[in-house]
């Protein structure tokens, strides 16, 4: 459920390195970028990647190269090279996109599609899953842009990697708000976290449990806790203050998230409220409730 309140425009870096463990979605992301109007080339081996930025029609269209352990030299520390010393040539414009997912989600989708997993060919799916969470770990911290797929489907990741890969006027910040439930751990990939446990809670009213944050009365219940809106003035006033700073810093993505027990209903009015105030503000905002989805699909 990412609904996107106003509308995206394309963004052209020159070059998207995409990569993350086996079946978090790699294939997906280059046939996405791929309709974005990027020149994809999937499993490139490392060493034919400077031959390709320096040929002739090299600066015709942007490119999304696809990485990962399947590449026939691939490692670690050549990829790590090979960023460095392409953010470090003048006028270059690359961004990593590191598809992330949880190991036992991983495990299941292996399981499902019985395919022996690369790093684990003789053995079990379990064993090259852990053993490549591990060794992508350097590259995942050299992440520009991290998205956990543990819960996306499809259509979700599409509209995932293309909230990132936006812009408006020059550069724009594109900005996910979501929802969550502590119990089910904090969502990865978040910059900001706000925990609203501390306003009153509709589940102990009977009439509201079954109701989620959308709903007007849950909303009404929420937003009259005496506490409310001195503390939304300031989440308010706290990406006023630092939204600016992060367009200056070249930013392209913020995420920020609200927690609450259950996930239902104070995580989702306080999203719903400051996605609805950021696209007044005529930001670029996306929204998520982590907990309704799964309700939902599960």
């Amino acid at each position: 459920m990412d609904t996107s309140l106003t509308p995206p425009r394309a963004f052209a870096p020159r070059l998207i390195l995409v990569t993350g463990p086996s079946g978090a979605g790699r294939s997906t992301a280059i046939s996405v970028l791929e309709d974005l109007g990027f020149e994809a080339i999937d499993n490139l081996p490392l060493r034919l990647l400077p031959r390709l930025l320096d040929g002739p029609d090299a600066q015709d269209r942007p490119m999304a190269l696809g990485m990962d352990v399947r590449n026939r030299d691939f490692s670690v520390a050549a990829l790590i090279e090979t960023i460095d010393r392409l953010t470090a040539e003048a006028g270059e414009i690359l961004s990593v996109l590191y598809l992330d997912c949880r190991s036992d989600v991983l495990i299941r989708r292996f399981s499902e599609t019985r395919r022996p997993h690369p790093l684990a060919p003789g053995e079990s799916p379990e064993q090259g899953v852990e053993r490549e969470l591990d060794l992508l770990l350097p590259i995942q911290a050299r992440a520009d842009t991290l998205i956990d797929t543990s819960e996306l489907n499809v259509h979700q990741l599409r509209a995932e990697i293309e909230q990132h890969y936006v812009s408006g006027l020059g550069r724009a910040l594109g900005i996910s708000v979501q929802s969550f439930s502590y119990k089910r751990g904090l969502p990865r990939g978040i910059d900001m976290v706000f925990d609203c446990r501390f306003l009153t809670n509709p589940y102990w009213h009977p009439p509201l449990r079954d109701r989620d944050g959308r709903d007007p009365l849950v909303r009404d219940h929420v937003t009259s806790d005496a506490r409310y809106d001195a503390f939304f003035d300031r989440v308010v006033g706290l990406m006023d203050m630092l939204l600016p700073a992060y367009i200056e810093e070249g930013k392209s993505h913020l995420s920020v998230a609200f927690g609450c027990t259950g996930g239902q209903h104070r995580s989702v009015v306080l999203a719903e409220a400051l996605a609805a105030a950021l696209a007044n503000d005529g930001r670029q905002v996306s929204i998520r409730h982590r907990e309704l989805e799964r309700r939902r699909h599960g």
